[in-house]
């Protein structure tokens, strides 16, 4: 299959599948446990929204510092529940969550995840010079997002909730192949948002990676795709601050900018970093 192929999957996936009459065969009505039981939130719906659906997208922020309580079962329910309505190319729906909250095996995969985190970030803290530059000052935002990431990695050995969403691969890795995974992520953290809750994604799990295969026993075929923590927040969402509008959109050709690509009012924005990072909005004519 080419990636255009591919692509067509994703957006006949998007439009929907309500004729398809396949399900998997395991799959029924109510969740049943182990025992045969239904557990009791195959009776209860989705919490309500407590944000609405353009606010949330426009104030999930990636959130690295969580309270010391656990994340209830209902709430691990409702923000897998959103990653599985996701778009997947030809709807095949590879992928799968493995949530660990608790528990021996969770305890070790946050000790590996926690390690190796704690290696890369020294390395970024120093290549990116966060210590440099307006990173001296206490209130810059480079000086904020440092003090908020040391955070982060010293209480990823005790992160309320890790998830590892994984691809189960069909064919030989494409370059497009995350198009099937991480909108799911996406779905997750907006659920999060929803229910007072928030997470970030992140690689951390790269240099552990054959360790934790081996710890949760994950097909050697499977992509491991990303390292998702969530948790209730220190603080809160807001705004997400991003360049602005006409940044990002073109109008017909590269470097065209419309005239309707402007912000709503008070609208906060940041610049791209890391330093040196910044790619400017030129064409190929400009090179």
């Amino acid at each position: 299959m080419t990636d255009g192929e591919h692509l067509a999957d994703a957006e006949s996936a998007n439009a929907g599948s309500t004729d398809a009459k396949s399900t998997d065969a395991g799959s029924t009505a109510d969740s049943v446990a182990a025992d045969g039981a239904a557990h009791p939130l195959a009776h209860i719906p989705v919490a309500a929204d407590t944000v609405g659906l353009l606010e949330g997208i426009a104030s999930t922020r990636s959130i690295r510092r969580y309270r010391d309580e656990p994340v209830p079962e209902d709430v691990l329910r409702d923000i897998c529940f959103a990653a599985s309505r996701a778009p997947t190319g030809s709807n095949r729906q590879p992928f799968r969550l493995i949530v660990l909250t608790d528990g021996p095996v969770a305890a070790e995969a946050k000790r590996l995840v926690a390690d190796a985190a704690a290696r890369l970030w020294r390395a970024k803290r120093h290549h990116d010079g966060y210590e440099a530059g307006s990173g001296s000052d206490d209130n810059s935002p480079k000086a904020r997002m440092a003090r908020s990431m040391d955070e982060h990695i010293s209480g990823l050995a005790t992160v309320p909730a890790l998830i590892f969403p994984v691809l189960l691969r069909h064919r030989e890795p494409t370059e497009t192949e995350g198009s099937s995974i991480y909108p799911a992520m996406q779905n997750l953290l907006l659920a999060a948002r929803g229910r007072g809750y928030g997470g970030v994604v992140a690689m951390w799990h790269l240099p552990v990676e054959v360790d934790l295969r081996n710890l949760l026993q994950i097909p050697d075929d499977a992509l491991l795709a990303a390292t998702v923590t969530v948790g209730k927040p220190v603080g809160g969402h807001g705004p997400v601050r991003r360049r602005p509008l006409d940044h990002f959109v073109f109008d017909g050709r590269w470097g065209s900018t419309p005239a309707w690509a402007v912000d709503p009012p008070n609208t906060s924005h940041t610049s791209a970093g890391p330093p040196g990072t910044d790619r400017r909005n030129r064409s190929s004519a400009d090179t």
